[in-house]
């Protein structure tokens, strides 16, 4: 027998070779499980949090709504404020129109003197301030819009449609007319 140093040795190498890849595979294969397990669980993951991104989407989508339409509200609310007060203000200007009226022709004829005086001007100072707005007066063109035709004529004087006499003078309030000014019109031309 000759004696060959490495003879026996690689047998021996050959089967604990043998031995450790059946375990190493064993080890690859639990290795394996663990991670199609992982990989399943990444999966579901993702999922859940793709769907937690979609439900994020739509819920910010509902509070931008929300918001908006809660800002329209507000704004609504706002100008229906506004038209109610403008209203309820005009609505009393216009029961003082007639103690405006009965100033004015107090005043016309010289009656509006002493203590009296003072109210007047003090009544005629607060419905300004309140936003009340006389107009008509003569020479004004006719606007059918703010003023109440009670009489009709023609004159050579005239261009167009021009208020020649105030009866009554007219208001407003915000625009609106309270009351329309009652004159008498004429037009240019002779009368057929």
């Amino acid at each position: 027998m000759t004696n060959r140093p490495h003879e026996g040795y690689d047998e021996e190498v050959s089967a604990a070779e043998a031995v450790d890849t059946s375990a190493v595979e064993a080890d690859i294969a639990g290795l394996q499980s663990h991670l199609v397990d992982d990989v399943a669980l990444a999966d579901d993951v993702i999922s859940r949090v793709e769907q937690l991104e979609r439900d994020l989407v739509e819920r910010t989508a509902d509070v931008q709504r929300v918001q908006a339409e809660y800002a329209n509200y507000r704004k609504r609310v706002e100008r229906d404020r506004e038209l109610v007060r403008d209203q309820a203000v005009a609505s009393a200007l216009g029961e003082l129109l007639t103690v405006l009226d009965d100033i004015d022709r107090a005043d016309g004829h010289g009656e509006l003197v002493g203590g009296f005086r003072s109210v007047a001007d003090g009544l005629q100072a607060a419905v300004t301030k309140l936003g009340l707005q006389r107009y008509g007066e003569p020479g004004d063109a006719f606007d059918p819009a703010i003023h109440e035709a009670m009489t009709h004529g023609f004159s050579d004087q005239v261009e167009q449609a021009t208020c020649v006499q105030v009866f009554q003078p007219g208001y407003r309030h915000s625009d609106r007319v309270v009351r329309p000014a009652r004159v008498a019109v004429a037009e240019p031309g002779q009368p057929d």
